[in-house]
This record gives structure tokens, sequence and C-alpha cells, in this order.
């Protein structure tokens, strides 16, 4: 269940899926929540009409074939059968050194090497159907006095040290190739190598035979382009992937891989009709490029391309590496990894260029540093080395955030008091911004000493040293398949639980914002779990990050991209701190969001008995994955701290996870 909701989430991202077949898209992807194949054509109608799609979204759906390297094929022509009259020929004093040593090891079972092939070529697997296609050959005497069968099921020393369904399928196979007495009429060799599979295809078009995968489902069909290579026409399941490839190459016939009168009647039409057989092959031969590596190239690029054109701003760019070491850096006085605390007015002002703004800003520090030996002004040289993020859900039943957040805020900025200058902090919650600057305020926590503000579950940050100003970027970058007011009026719809009364949710306009809209959820109200709604959300088209906190009295509704664990990385990229130097504080327990923030490459330090009230109960149903099977109890990178939540202590758990 994990792998599927990671497929999930992938859905919900992306722009474009590449598939194999079209039967992947129907078949398969079509199973998953995320994607459904009626509202994908009609949102994509839509758009071409420029009509509003309300913030729906569904991923485009494009079929690329893998691209194959045909370069080692050497096609010949079929009816160049010298060699094949050399190894059937009756003069024993032929020199047959330069033929291919497999075409030696298939022929000695026949007793009319003479007669076309029928070759099948696959894993001995139940799936590969190979004992249907024996029937239809040992009961169609038209097809035994026409052709040979070649069978060719992997390697085997002994049939009885094989696995168990492999076994079956050759020892089925033995007793039917002896049920219709078709010895001297069926190859099936022990041994081939890989190098020698070509050679196979070969030996098989020289004959004028055809290429069977009579197969229960095919996802794709490699062997069928393969064979299509070298010449060969082909008879293949009409389930899967086959479908595609026969329209691409009109080079055979599809059949009902049930169907043996089916299967035998399309191998007689392909092998009686030697006009039929010499079209196929000039069109598989023809065609087959459109399997190539070149080509597959051009189809997926034409569709980015095309993704592109959609968005225009889309930055492809990669951000240039910075050569310095980051302690040394004093360049780019923008970063907001440098944290400057001046006590007085001074301001950096935004629209100085950054040589300017550098120079001002090292003056004045210099000024007020010689100035009667002010102790209060502190300047950092250098850039963050490490994070602290605080992301403690600290709430009482009633939701109301405690007087535990600052003080587990004071202790852990006291566990470092000896590296200020090289360690920021981050504060992660699922508080509106005005709430946690008056939580913050009332207990007298330096608000300047915070690096950046995390509100409202992940969609908002705030840099309380330039002024509590936004971050613009981040913004733009969390809007992307945001439904914004579409999604507003349903969530309350949505989220009701069977039997929920009209008010058991409803908007908390009072710390609602443009990327986060607030619900308040009564106590004991019938509310739908995060894994359940979201799966009706994802249903509708509508993707976005579903939250509660606050002890299960408020529904965070947040853009795609925008959560707690995803700002974390997002400051990691911006300020150039590596996640294994970030060490994320938490409770027990927490919002559904929480444990998010225990997987990574960043350290976590779990407070035993700070939080009281989680959300947890509303993340996911009882036959879900637990908790255990993602979280590793006795990660290096975790450590646990017991209460009373001293700096000492905190300081004593961060030794134990690699931080000095």
């Amino acid at each position: 269940m994990r792998r599927i909701e990671a497929e999930e989430l992938g859905l919900d991202a992306a722009e474009m899926v590449v598939t194999s077949t079209r039967q992947e898209i129907e078949e398969q992807w079509g199973l998953y929540d995320g994607f459904d194949l009626k509202l994908e054509r009609k949102l994509r109608v839509r758009r071409r009409r420029g009509v509003s799609c309300f913030g729906r979204n569904m991923p485009r759906m494009v079929v690329i074939p893998p691209g194959m390297d045909f370069s080692y094929v050497k096609i010949q022509d079929s009816e160049g059968d010298s060699d094949l009259k050399s190894l059937i020929g009756s003069d024993k004093t032929q020199n047959k050194r330069h033929l291919p040593p497999i075409w030696s090891e298939i022929m000695r079972f026949f007793t009319n090497p003479h007669k076309p092939m029928i070759l099948a070529l696959s894993r001995p697997d139940p799936k590969k159907n190979v004992t249907t296609l024996l029937k239809a050959f040992g009961e169609c005497r038209q097809l035994r006095e026409l052709a040979n069968l070649t069978l060719i099921l992997g390697n085997r020393d002994d049939i009885e040290e094989m696995s168990n369904s492999s076994s079956v399928v050759l020892t089925t196979a033995l007793k039917f190739i002896d049920k219709y007495d078709l010895y001297g009429q069926v190859a099936y060799p022990k041994h081939h190598k890989q190098s020698e599979v070509p050679e196979i295809y070969r030996l098989a078009a020289k004959t004028k035979g055809v290429f069977i995968n009579p197969a229960l489902v095919e996802p794709f069909g490699l062997t069928l382009i393969e064979a299509a290579a070298y010449g060969l026409p082909v008879v293949a399941t009409k389930n899967g992937g086959p479908v595609d490839i026969i329209k691409a190459l009109n080079n055979g016939l599809l059949v009902d891989p049930h169907d043996q009168k089916g299967i035998a009647d399309a191998l007689l039409k392909l092998l009686a009709d030697k006009n039929l057989w010499f079209e196929c092959r000039k069109n598989g031969l023809k065609n087959i490029h459109r399997f190539s590596w070149p080509e597959h190239c051009r189809n997926y690029l034409s569709h980015v391309e095309h993704c592109r054109n959609r968005h225009p701003n889309t930055h492809l760019g990669i951000i240039p590496s910075i050569e310095e070491p980051m302690s040394d850096s004093l360049r780019d006085l923008e970063d907001l990894s440098l944290k400057f605390s001046v006590d007085g007015d001074f301001k950096l002002n935004g629209e100085l260029d950054a040589a300017t703004r550098q120079k001002e800003l090292i003056e004045a520090l210099t000024r007020m540093a010689s100035s009667n030996g002010n102790s209060s002004v502190s300047y950092h040289s250098g850039r963050r080395q490490g994070l602290f993020v605080i992301a403690a859900d600290c709430y009482d039943n009633n939701g109301d955030c405690t007087e535990r957040l600052p003080a587990i805020i004071k202790n852990v900025m006291k566990s470092t008091s000896s590296g200020l200058n090289r360690i920021g902090f981050v504060l992660l919650t699922g508080l509106s911004l005005q709430e946690i600057l008056e939580k913050l305020r009332c207990c007298q926590v330096n608000l300047e000493e915070i690096d950046a503000l995390v509100c409202n579950s992940g969609s908002e940050i705030y840099y309380p040293w330039r002024d509590l100003i936004a971050d613009l970027e981040y913004e733009a970058h969390v809007e992307y398949r945001w439904p914004g007011e579409n999604v507003r009026s349903v969530v309350t719809r949505l989220a009701r639980g069977e039997g929920g009364a009209e008010d058991d949710i409803v908007e908390y306009e009072g710390v609602c914002s443009t990327r986060c809209y607030s619900y308040g959820v009564k106590p004991g109200a019938k509310t739908r779990r995060i894994d359940d709604l979201r799966q009706r959300m994802r249903m509708r088209g509508f993707r976005c990050n579903l939250v509660y906190t606050h002890a299960t009295s408020r529904l965070n509704v947040v853009p795609l991209f925008a959560s707690r664990a995803q700002a974390l990385r997002y400051l990691s990229v911006r300020w150039g701190i590596d996640l294994s130097k970030m060490v994320v504080f938490v409770g027990e327990k927490g919002d559904t969001d929480y444990e998010d923030l225990l997987v990574g490459l960043h350290k976590t330090i779990i407070l035993r008995g700070l939080v009281e009230y989680g959300s947890e109960k509303l993340l996911r149903n009882e036959e879900s994955f637990k908790r255990e099977d993602m979280i590793p109890q006795d990660s290096p990178n975790i450590a646990f701290v017991e209460e009373g939540y001293e700096a000492l202590d905190i300081s004593a758990a961060l030794l134990t996870v690699g931080i000095k």
C-alpha cells in the first residue's frame, strides 16, 4: 500500500506519464485514484478550447515505446537460402563450419527440416501460454504437415531441479508432444546463449517461418520487435502491448490466446499465403524504425516541448554551484542564509545592487562595533552551516497552542549557544502567521533569532529578520496545480463523514489565506480520514495536501507542493545547507503530516511526552500500513530526550546523532 500511495503521489505531481502501450493506460493506470481516462479527455478538450477546468488536473498519458538498438541487426534476403541448403543438404562433405552452431542444435530435432518454422521464444512461465500453442499445433493436421515448431524456453539441465512453475510448464509440454506424437516436428533445445538469439530469428526467417507470442497478457512484447527486425511475420496475443506493435508495424495477426483454433488458423494463413507472408515481412522491415532509439527520443522531446509550451515560465536550468567554502562567502548578501543581528533600525535596502549593499552593510557594522564597545552587535561572517528545526505540535485538547512550544524553542537555542553563528533556527507549524507571532511575543521569544517561520502546514514561509517578508519564490513554487477557490466549497462536502452534521466541519475564515484554506472541526465530528478524503479529491481531479492539525480541531488544505517536509527541502536548496546538517525536533505524535518529518537524511530528536494531543487517528484506516512499517526506531539518525527537555539533555541527544 505504501508503494501504491507513492505512485499516486507521482501521478499528483506528474505533468506527463510515458507508457509503453495503450493497454497500460486503460487497464493499469486506470486503476489508480489519481487517473481517470474519461475525465482526462474532457479536461484536455476544455484546455484546447480555452474553457476553465475549475482547478481540476489529470496527467497526460502518452505512448512512447521503448527504444531499441538495431545496429547489430543484419538483414539478409529471404530468397538467399544457400546457408540453409548447406545445413540441411544430404552432402555430408559440404563445409558447415561457417554456420551458427545453434542452427544444427535446432535442426537435429526435425524429420523434415525443409518445412517453415514456427518460432516461440519465452520463459517457461504459465503466463506465456506455451501449452495452448502446442494444443493448437497438435490438433491441426494441416499445420503439422506444413510447418515445424521450435520452442526456445530458456536453459535447463534437469527439469526436476527447476522452479515449480517452470518444471510444470516443461513437463506439460513434453506430455503434449508425446500425446500428439509430435516427435520430429517440434524442437526444444536445452541450451542457448543470449548471443545466439539473433541467429535463431535468422533461421526462422530463412525457412519463411512465423514468430508467435501467444501469452495470456503481454505488457509490451519486445520479442515481437526483435522478430520484425529480422524479417519475421508475427502472430501475437491481442491482450496488451502487441496490439500497438502490430498496429505500428502492420506485419502480422492478433489472436485470442484462449482460442487454440484461432491460433492455428492465424499461423496457417501466414504460412500458406506467401504473398501475405512477404507483405508482412516487408512492412515489418519498413516500419521497424518506429521502435528505434532516435525515434523514441524524438517523440519524447516533442512531448516535453509541448509541456514547456503549456508552462512558459518553467525554469529548467540548473543553478550554478558555489565553489568557495560556505563559511568564507560574503559575496551573496541576498542569500537568505546570511543573517545579521543588528541592534537598531538598520535594515537591508532591497533596491540597492549587491555590491553597494555589501559595502554599506560592512561599513555600518564596523562603525557600530567600534562605538563604545557595544556588545549587543553580533556580526555573523559566514553562511548557516546547519539548521535546527522545531516542529513540535503542542496543542491542548481544545486545539490551542500551549506554552510548551516557546519553552522548547528557548531550550533548543540554549543547547547550541556556542554555535549560534553557524546554526540557524526554523519553526515549522500548522498555526497561521498571526497565531504563532502572538504566541511567541506573549512568551517573550526573540523573533529575530529565528531564521524562518513556516506557517499554515508548510504553505507559507516568512523571514522575521526581513520584516516578516513572505518568500514569493516559494509561493510561486507551490502554486503549481493549486485549485484555489475551486476547491474551497468542495472540501466541506467531501470531508463530512456518513451521518455527519452540516456544522461538523466549517470554513475557519479568520485564518484562511490564498494558499491555505482552514476548516474548523467540531469535537466528536464525523469527518473522513486523510487517506479517504485524499482519494475522493484525486478522483475529481483536485491535487492538494490535506493536514489535520490543532489536535484534530482544524483541517488545513494547502497546495500539492506545500508541506512542512517540502518546505524544509526548499530551504535546503535555497540556502545551500545539506539535509544531513539539519536537526528536526518533534514530539512522539503530532499533526497528520508528522510522519513526513521523521524520514529522510536529516537528524531527528524526539522529545518524549512533549505533545499530548496528536491528530494521527485521522490519518489513515486501520487496514492500511503502520508507522512502524516506514520509520525504523533504531535509526542512527533518531535520538530521544526524556521529559524535562533541558538544554543539557538536548545537547546530549545532539551528540548521539553526530551533531557537535
